[in-house]
């Protein structure tokens, strides 16, 4: 079995060779290649293309693929899998994708010629909810805003809340979403000492943690609200102005999800007005923010960028967990 692994920026070769070193280990021959960008900035603006408008949405070079039509496995973490890359692959029976989800795949495309996609669910949930809880904290505590005061030499007190600055024990967290992610942020949550909530229809009950029957309903009992569900038609907008209606007036919301799952103008709206505390965001619609994105006003936000998932150890593990993952299926 003859396997092409396309390497970036962030799952570069040599992580790459050394993650699927297991399979080599086994006598499956491996090619890596590597997809080249600029810089990492550059590479995300591809990744976000895809993940706004498919895998349709961007070209892989077609040097990538010369000399690949006899592969078996095609194996990628952002590199676009569209209908142009499968016809220069006729022999292809999988399609590793080394993240969560499958949003690069033409899935249309591969289902029709009967590929089998495996995607590597859970490989950066820990870095993500860890960057979750520190999202939280930071907008609550207001350190981001306090450590870039000081840096222009102003010793800073008075911030949006600095006269009700809450901490986080006896709050209530509203998680949108109990996946791998959303479970690792509650479980950090309750050593504070907090009350977790959650609202996710695909999840019947959970032993710890308390499911509430409406969005609306979540909304309105949180202090917090973290958003862990997946972007799809369905969840688009997710979040908007009849629900920011609902929160309390000291809540804040918190995303490092998909940018897509809050309606960012009404959002916007929502802090520009007062009506909810604080937001601390880690994805926007348009990456990077523009340099008149109302974002940058705000002095009721922490805004990073798209950096929750970016870890060494989540992207140095992905190639092993896909590894681990393939052997399983072909021996």
């Amino acid at each position: 079995m003859k396997c092409l692994a396309i390497a970036d920026l962030l799952i570069n070769t040599p992580m790459m060779e050394a993650g699927l070193q297991a399979l080599r280990d086994r006598g499956l021959g491996v090619a890596v290649r590597e997809w080249s960008h600029p810089s990492v900035e550059k590479l995300q603006q591809d990744n976000l293309q895809v993940e706004q408008h498919g895998a349709e949405a961007v070209t892989l070079p077609d040097a990538l693929l010369q000399g690949a039509e006899d592969i078996d496995v095609l194996i990628v973490q952002f590199a676009p899998v569209n209908a142009a890359v499968l016809n220069k692959l006729p022999k292809l029976k999988y399609i590793g994708v080394l993240r969560g989800g499958t949003e690069n795949v033409n899935l249309d495309a591969a289902k029709a010629r009967g590929i089998e996609i495996i995607n590597t669910p859970g490989r950066n949930a820990r870095s993500v909810a860890e960057f979750t809880v520190g999202m939280i904290l930071a907008e609550m505590r207001n350190i981001a805003r306090s450590y870039d005061a000081l840096r222009d030499k102003c010793w800073r007190a008075d911030t949006p809340n600095h006269h009700t600055i809450p901490e986080l024990g006896g709050k209530v967290i509203g998680l949108v979403g109990l996946g791998h992610i959303a479970q690792l942020v509650a479980g950090f949550l309750s050593g504070f000492g907090t009350e977790i909530i959650f609202y996710d229809k695909y999840v019947a009950r959970h032993d710890r943690y308390k499911k509430v029957n409406s969005l609306d309903e979540l909304v309105t009992r949180a202090d917090v609200i973290s958003l862990h569900a997946r972007l799809t038609p369905e969840t688009r907008h997710l979040i908007n102005a009849h629900h920011f209606e609902l929160m309390k007036r000291h809540a804040i919301i918190v995303n490092t999800a998909r940018s897509g799952l809050i309606n960012e103008e009404d959002l916007i709206a929502a802090l520009q007005t007062g009506k909810i505390r604080g937001a601390a965001l880690d994805t926007f619609d348009h990456e990077p923010l523009p340099d008149d994105s109302a974002f940058y006003s705000l002095n009721n936000v922490t805004i990073t960028p798209h950096i929750a998932g970016s870890t060494l150890d989540a992207f140095r593990h992905s190639p092993v967990l896909f590894s681990d993952i393939l052997l399983k299926k072909i021996t």
